[in-house]
């Protein structure tokens, strides 16, 4: 099989790096760059097939989603107090409990301009 020469640049630590690994693998850098890339396209290439039928899923919600109408605006004045401690719960699941408080009323949630 006939070779191709491909030229890298990289700082000459990460280089020393590379030819120390190389060595320990009793390989010479250029076997050792081309099993290592090898290895993270057959990495890449495993996760992608793993992953296929899950993005067709959400492709197809995505472009489901896109034909609904869309909702009404619902204030947080609109809302009961038990709906308000319901989407308070939803949105420490999505943003963690840590997450700054806001005021009342003045809250900015994603999709929404203030």
């Amino acid at each position: 099989m006939a070779k191709t020469r491909i030229s890298i640049s990289l700082d000459a630590a990460h280089a020393e790096q590379i030819r120390a690994h190389a060595d320990r693998a009793g390989m010479d850098v250029s076997a050792y760059l081309v099993n290592a890339a090898t290895r993270q396209m057959a990495e890449t290439d495993a996760l992608e097939d793993q992953f296929t039928s899950i993005d067709a899923v959400i492709a197809a919600a995505e472009a489901e989603a896109s034909e609904l109408p869309e909702l009404p605006h619902v204030a947080e004045d609109d809302l009961t107090e038990q709906e308000r401690r319901e989407v308070e719960e939803a949105m420490e699941l999505v943003y963690g409990s840590d997450r700054p408080a806001q005021p009342r009323g003045r809250q900015q949630h994603p999709g929404h301009a203030a």
